[in-house]
Formats: structure tokens, C-alpha cells, sequence
């Protein structure tokens, strides 16, 4: 059996432990907050752009909603992945390889048959 070894906090790293936990968490309500926000600024200009308000055409809702939806991807990646974190590197690399591909193998094949 593995023998196991238990490590007593000092008072000093158990309060760093707190404030940092603390802070992780005040991050997390505020990227949730934000991305709540964002939705419900996506779904007003759907709405808006549905009444016909003037100035919402859908030149400017379609680049805006991929626009919102690309930055809270992002976000949902950082903070509710936790890519933000030490040691993700690795994983990191094999997203953003595995995101160019996917760009980049479509845009080759609509390449090759347009031209």
C-alpha cells in the first residue's frame, strides 16, 4: 500500500488558500454574470431585429450574435474549463490545434471547389 502522508496547513497558507479560493469564486459569478448579460443582449436584438426597429438589419445582428457567441465561448473556456489555470498547457495546445484545423480544412475545401 502507498503510504500516505498528510501535510498541516500554517495558519498563513490556509489563509492565502481562503483568499485565493475567494477570489476564484468572485471570477466565476462575474464571468457568469457577464456571459447572462451578453445572452440577454443577444435575444433583445433577435427581438428587436423580429419588430423591425429601425437600425437592427441583418447585417448588423448576424456579425454581433457570432461575435457574442465566439466571446463567450472564450469565456466558458477559461474560466468554466478552468484554462486558466497552471498546468493546462498541453490541453490548451491540442484546442487551439484541434479549433485551426477545423477552420482551416473547410476553408480548403470550399477553396478547391469555388476555384
Amino acid at each position: 500500500m502507498a503510504d500516505i502522508q498528510v501535510y498541516k496547513k500554517t495558519p498563513a497558507e490556509f489563509a492565502l488558500g481562503q483568499r485565493r479560493a475567494k477570489k476564484s469564486m468572485r471570477n466565476q459569478v462575474m464571468m457568469f454574470s457577464l456571459m447572462i448579460f451578453l445572452t440577454l443582449i443577444s435575444f433583445s436584438m433577435v427581438v428587436a431585429y423580429q419588430s423591425d426597429v429601425l437600425g437592427f438589419s441583418k447585417f448588423f445582428i448576424l456579425p454581433t450574435l457570432l461575435l457574442f457567441a465566439a466571446v463567450q465561448v472564450g469565456l466558458q473556456l477559461y474560466y468554466f474549463m478552468h484554462m486558466s489555470e497552471k498546468g493546462h498547457g498541453v490541453p490548451q495546445m491540442f484546442m487551439y490545434t484541434g479549433a485551426l484545423l477545423g477552420f482551416l480544412i473547410p476553408l480548403t475545401f470550399l477553396t478547391i471547389v469555388w476555384w
